[in-house]
């Protein structure tokens, strides 16, 4: 069974958001702002942790990721064509003309 420990967490705000909450909470159903809140805040931590957990489902996947980001790869030769396309683009006379932009691709 557990135990349950009566930890708190203060926060200010204001009347207005303070009666906004209430209210939400009030026809939500729950009997207390503090209820309403941490189940709030406890449903959106869940999501918070499964979205990133998604995202980079292993240990492996993190440091690979991290690694990346501060050791990137030199750039291949698709990517610097597509800058050149791209650098094309800006310094074309028209700027909405995708179409003679795609030809060149």
């Amino acid at each position: 069974m557990a135990t349950f420990v009566n930890n708190c967490v203060d926060i200010r705000i204001s009347k207005e958001n303070k009666d906004l909450i209430k209210h939400a909470a009030e026809i939500s159903g729950f009997k207390t702002i503090s209820a309403f809140i941490v189940s709030l805040a406890k449903n959106e931590a869940k999501r918070i942790i499964e979205e990133e957990n998604q995202l980079l489902k292993s240990m492996h996947d993190k440091v690979l990721f991290v690694e990346t980001f501060l050791n990137p790869p030199a750039p291949n030769k698709a990517l610097k064509s597509a800058l050149d396309n791209y650098n094309d683009l800006l310094n074309s006379s028209n700027l909405n003309d995708f179409d003679s932009f795609r030809k060149k691709s």
